[in-house]
């Protein structure tokens, strides 16, 4: 048997052991995890009874090898409406707690709501041609951003830079009110400094014209109508979050007969004749390493290259130079937010219906709102009487939001809600709690611009394949970093030597999802 080790036990990690050990008995598979957690930046923590999905996670995707993956893992409980599902909520509480004979571990549909915070107004997001939306931007506004618009369809920028890339799409105005601020806010750099790159992975397909199809395609609505992923209405979701999804993955996986080994890091790769040898980690204290015949990455490209001998010195430094942003999460539990439900959705407690908040109001550092209720009320310990909130940030490890404590974040926090109007003096806030992710989003900038250098030296190793977001320095969405693993264990089963389909995915014209 050949063994294969896997460095990390997140979205791409986990699929890949999976994978493998599913389609061949012909590998034993060990999967590294240097925390002690499952599921990397898709993990669920539960704190007090109260579950946190660190950066929200939304289950949907073009890709059907993935849809697969998901539903033989956690079927969908049939097609519940939001109110099946609250009313269901509300009736276990009622009981005393969930059914002990009832299947746990299913997928929940769900409606998608996202929404933007600015002028104190709420704005669809994606931006929406509904009435309510030019009544909030006001007719002065309205007609400046239509101008706008015109002049960028008629007069296109060369994209050399995010900035260019959404002007291109919404014209100045419009990037000016919903784009410019928010993506400073998420990369502590003006759009102006950041690869069109990003866009292109991200929003590739979302812009006015897209809206304007989406919105015309609906009045003639057509079975397979295809609809830009930025603007799905509906996913599927966890239960109990993207966690439960990860952990029930990683059963699988060692029912198979997979090792994950937890807490330990994975600290040097030794390479000789062009071929990895072996991990040397660091777990309790001890260094101990796993040598094997074939090797998965899916921990930051810079890591990996910093703790491998032999690199040549250009490599390295373009490797040392990749950037990240970082990321801090407080969950709020709170009696109310005086923010006013008034769409037709239903949800617990009459909040309003939004998964996401994003906040484009500079005057704060708040970047998103998350209502965990409305991504599942069982991620809330009594969804009818509490809120449960993540504010998320993004940050520079060791700078000095990162570096609060605890109890200064979470005044910071409740400091700005209040002046946003989100909740009031009046409001109880009955616990919190703080996450605090490293490396959470690889950057686009930098020595960004020379990664191809480092992709082709790594490339090099011939049992080295390098998967999920951070694996490849790419703002990989869930499904992405998932299908990088299928990618990646069908060239090692079919014996493929070539990885350029393992690097291209997400590059490729059609987008899969945006999930997170």
């Amino acid at each position: 048997m050949k063994k294969v080790i896997i460095a990390g036990a997140g979205p791409a990690g986990i699929t890949a052991g999976l994978e493998l050990l599913r389609k061949s008995r012909d590998y034993e598979v060990v999967i590294l995890e240097e925390s002690g957690s499952i599921g990397g930046i898709s993990r669920t923590v539960n704190h007090n009874g109260n579950r946190m999905d660190i950066g929200g996670h939304r289950f949907f995707s073009k890709d059907e090898s993935v849809n697969r993956f998901w539903e033989e893992l956690m079927p969908l409980q049939g097609a519940p409406s939001s109110d099946d599902i609250i009313t269901g909520r509300e009736k276990e509480l009622k009981e005393g707690g969930p059914d002990p004979e009832k299947e746990d571990r299913v997928m929940l549909l769900r409606q998608r709501v996202s929404r933007i915070y600015y002028l104190n107004k709420f704005f669809d997001y994606p931006i929406s041609l509904k009435p309510q939306t030019f009544i909030n931007m006001g007719l002065a506004r309205t007609l400046r951003s239509g101008l706008s618009y015109l002049h960028s369809c008629a007069v296109k920028r060369e994209e050399n830079s995010l900035e260019d890339f959404y002007i291109n799409r919404f014209g100045k105005t419009l990037y000016s009110m919903f784009f410019e601020g928010y993506t400073e806010k998420l990369w502590g750099r003006h759009p102006s400094q950041i690869s069109a790159d990003w866009g292109a992975q991200r929003v590739k397909g979302l812009s006015i014209a897209a809206v304007i199809k989406d919105v015309i395609s609906k009045l003639t609505p057509a079975k397979n109508r295809e609809v830009e992923t930025s603007l799905i209405e509906q996913f599927v979701y966890p239960k109990y979050g993207p966690g439960q999804l990860w952990e029930t993955a990683a059963e699988e996986f060692e029912k198979l007969g997979g090792k994950i080994i937890r807490n330990c890091k994975v600290e040097k790769t030794v390479v000789k004749d062009g071929r990895v040898r072996e991990y040397i980690c660091s777990k309790n204290g001890e260094t101990v390493s796993f040598e094997g015949d074939i090797f998965f990455s899916s921990m930051p490209v810079k890591d990996l290259v910093e703790g491998m001998n032999g690199v040549p010195g250009d490599i390295k430094e373009i490797a040392s130079g990749l950037p990240y942003r970082d990321f801090v999460t407080v969950g709020l539990l709170v009696d109310r937010l005086r923010l006013k439900n008034e769409t037709e959705i239903p949800t617990p407690s009459g909040i309003v219906p939004d998964c996401w908040i994003y906040v484009q109001d500079t005057g704060v550092k708040l970047g998103r709102i998350q209502i965990f209720n409305n991504w599942s009320p069982y991620l809330v310990k009594d969804p009818m009487k509490t809120v449960w909130i993540g504010l998320e940030y993004f940050c520079n490890e060791g700078d000095s939001f990162w570096n609060m404590s605890e109890e200064e974040c979470v005044d910071c926090a409740v400091s700005e809600l209040k002046k946003m109007g989100i909740i009031d003096g009046g409001t109880a806030v009955y616990d919190s709690h703080r996450e605090r992710v490293r490396k959470a989003y690889p950057a686009y900038f930098d020595t960004y611009k020379d990664i191809d250098r480092v992709v082709s030296y790594l490339d090099g190793f011939e049992n080295l394949y390098c998967i999920g977001r951070n694996g490849q320095h790419r703002y990989n969405n869930m499904d992405h970093s998932m299908v990088t693993a299928f990618e990646a264990v069908g060239n090692i089963l079919s014996g493929k030597k070539t990885k350029e389909n393992i690097w291209n995915v997400n590059t490729e014209a059609q987008y899969h999802e945006e999930s997170k």
